[in-house]
């Protein structure tokens, strides 16, 4: 079966997951995303863009959209500090950049470590959650970075990047 790529191979064995902050939670995407991790700097602003989406950065030539996760996710204003991050990924073959607090460190979960989404009800989206990485006392919100990217953001993305 390791020899098999299926969509579902991280069910079946342990998988790498990227952990980063915002605000007092952590989340947790997929390793395989991140081509980089750089610090922040204020990007350029896009006119009439979301106002999740701080601006632009120019990555070796490459111009790279920054969206920035608190805003996304509604957590509050985001402050930034000294540890606050943009994670680069390559989504689909495209470049994004996406604004965390802090980056923490790299942790492996076995199947058995990640417990399937809570049904909260209608009242909060879930879709772009795979699941909770529980380690010991510490749990991680997993995050599938494919599909909150690719979403109604890809498409912002590709007008950006125009």
């Amino acid at each position: 079966m390791t020899d098999t790529v299926s969509s579902n191979a991280s069910v079946h064995s342990p998988a790498e997951y990227l952990a980063f902050t915002l605000g007092k939670e952590e989340y947790g995407i997929d390793i395989q995303k991140v081509s980089e991790i750089r610090n922040y700097e204020a990007p350029t602003r896009i006119a009439s863009a979301p106002d999740y989406v701080k601006g632009v950065i120019n990555l070796r030539g490459t111009i790279v959209p920054i969206v920035d996760m608190r805003i996304r996710f509604a957590l509050g204003t985001p402050e930034y500090g000294p540890f606050t991050v943009v994670i680069i990924l390559n989504i689909g073959g495209r470049t994004v950049g996406m604004v965390v607090d802090a980056v923490s460190d790299v942790t492996t979960l076995t199947p058995d470590q990640i417990k399937a989404t809570p049904d909260i009800g209608s009242s909060l989206n879930t879709e772009h959650i795979v699941g909770l990485g529980t380690i010991d006392e510490r749990m991680l919100i997993l995050v599938d970075i494919d599909r909150l990217m690719s979403s109604e953001e890809m498409g912002l993305v590709e007008r950006l990047a125009a």
